[in-house]
């Protein structure tokens, strides 16, 4: 027999399966000894008042032994001698439309500019050891995409577009922990993530299907205004359909397309910084415990948001016991990012912290940057939000000294508008550097950060703090550019065979709804092809 059950325990009782099954038994009146096994469905923390609960769906079997998986395989047949549809980008929205293609009978040839995922792991260090970025291999190009060494985490706000259970079964038929089909916010980390990628790239090689890295696309070839193929900087690929997934930092696509005339549009983002306090304060403050997390609750996590000036001001990508990256696709700029590992037991914790841009607010007074590479793109450029993110991360590096040490302030000086003196260890590897940032970033996104920040200090004492450190800049939350393409049928709305798919493409924002929009494009470029 096969039951479930919806329980609200406390996190000792929560820790294992032995524990659980001794409070299902006692609780619903069952003999212990006939409780095979417990499966945890759903599992979320309820952290609202000073008492703690984990509250969980469990699937009890009695007398019944459980299935050997707790995830559902998908069956992936040989597709060699198929119908060929070219992948542009091994990200996860290239990655899922990949192995939905070979499921739809159909040859996917995925094509990446950048290195694949282990090997792309020395350039990565590069840039904190020696300040040098590989434009074609950093934490935003290759396999994997920007997801791959920034954090992991599959937790999406859109319930919407298509099937996220599907996608985090994908992930676990490929050595992902089965945990994250129960977890209310799913983490691979950055640690585990590189090796469940390897193992879909590898699936997609045993299906007869082609993965090319270190080869970027220079041009897609059409034909009658239908897509014919793509031409690389390694020669020509032809194909029946391109899907073209490319992420959300390959501005030279987006020059690329609007040199074409190929039909895109400037999409709002939302821009700030890296705010990074001591994790253990963040418990403290979470759990509201002097003592912080204890032995059975895992690093706390926060999530704020406010209006300030009717712009939203917002946490973002959330990394508990994680540490701050740079996260820079060219030499002469300077960004961050965050990542955690599985375990997040860092000794920090951080988010970006940033403001809601609009395309149409980009001719406001306080939005004008002063700096030497500013870029003048006509007011009505599909460009401009992407050149206002250039002109940012540009100005940023100058003011790291021309290297990727990141300007920085104390969280509470920056709200005051006063130099700090010296700053707090960071995890930032590559190093900090006191300076103004109230003061040289632009008023339209430092004043409503200053403001959002005296919100949430207000709603959690000891949030706001010189404890806490602001490290710039946060700029690539989205992409700055949409491809346009159809509702219905996913292609491009004037070029047959041409699927913008992803993050990159505006249609996505993290890894698992980029894979969801890679499956969704895959389906559409199979009835494209008339399978």
């Amino acid at each position: 027999m096969i039951n479930e059950y919806q329980i609200r325990v406390q996190p000792h009782q929560a820790a294992n399966e032995q524990s659980i099954i001794r409070y299902i038994a006692q609780s619903k009146g069952l003999d212990a000894r006939t409780i095979k096994a417990v499966r945890v469905l759903k599992k979320s923390i309820d952290a609202r008042q000073r008492t703690i609960f984990i509250n969980l769906t469990i699937r009890v079997f009695i007398n019944e032994e459980p299935p050997a998986d707790e995830f559902i395989s998908r069956e992936y047949g040989n597709v060699e001698n198929c119908r060929k549809v070219i992948v542009v980008g091994a990200g996860p929205a290239g990655l899922f439309a990949a192995l939905k293609l070979i499921e739809l009978r159909l040859r996917p040839i995925v094509v990446e500019r950048g290195k694949d995922v282990r090997t792309r792991k020395l350039d990565v260090a590069a840039i904190s050891r020696e300040h040098k970025v590989n434009p074609e291999s950093n934490y935003c190009f290759g396999e994997g995409g920007a997801g791959a060494y920034s954090d992991g985490k599959l937790y999406t706000r859109s319930k919407k577009r298509g099937n996220i259970e599907g996608v985090l079964n994908v992930f676990c038929q490929h050595g992902a922990s089965p945990t994250i089909l129960s977890d209310a916010h799913p983490h691979i980390g950055t640690d585990k993530l590189p090796r469940v990628i390897e193992n879909m790239r590898n699936r997609i090689i045993e299906c007869g299907g082609e993965v090319h890295f270190e080869t970027r696309m220079e041009e897609i070839l059409l034909s009658g205004g239908k897509v014919c193929g793509i031409r690389t900087d390694k020669g020509e690929i032809l194909a029946d359909a391109v899907i073209l997934a490319t992420g959300h930092s390959a501005r030279d696509v987006y020059r690329t397309l609007h040199e074409k005339n190929i039909i895109i549009e400037a999409k709002g983002i939302a821009v700030g910084v890296r705010l990074e306090h001591p994790s253990e304060l963040i418990d403290r403050i979470q759990y509201h415990n002097p003592a912080g997390r204890g032995k059975y609750l895992p690093a706390a996590e926060y999530s704020y948001t406010t209006q300030v000036e009717e712009r939203g001001v917002y946490s973002f990508c959330m990394c508990p016991g994680g540490v701050v990256i740079p996260s820079a696709t060219a030499g002469n700029q300077l960004l961050v990012n965050g990542m955690s590992p599985s375990n997040r037991g860092g000794r920090w914790s951080n988010s970006g912290m940033v403001v809601q841009i609009n395309s149409d607010d980009l001719s406001h007074p306080d939005l004008q940057i002063e700096c030497e590479e500013h870029m003048n793109i006509p007011h009505d450029s599909p460009l401009r939000v992407m050149a206002f993110q250039e002109s940012l991360e540009r100005l940023c590096w100058l003011m790291g000294n021309r290297r990727q040490t990141a300007p920085a302030q104390r969280m509470a000086d920056f709200v005051k508008g006063k130099l700090s003196y010296d700053l707090p260890a960071s995890s930032y590897a590559p190093g900090l550097i006191s300076s103004p940032m109230h003061f040289w970033m632009p008023k339209f996104i430092s004043g409503r950060l200053r403001k959002g920040f005296e919100k949430f200090g207000n709603s959690s004492r000891g949030f706001l703090t010189n404890e806490a450190t602001v490290i710039g800049v946060e700029t690539r939350t989205s992409a700055p550019v949409r491809i346009l393409r159809n509702n219905e049928t996913l292609q491009h709305i004037e070029i047959e065979g041409l699927f913008p798919c992803g993050e990159g493409a505006g249609y996505a924002g993290g890894i698992v709804s980029a894979a969801v929009d890679g499956e969704r494009c895959a389906e559409s470029a199979a009835a494209y092809c008339g399978k």
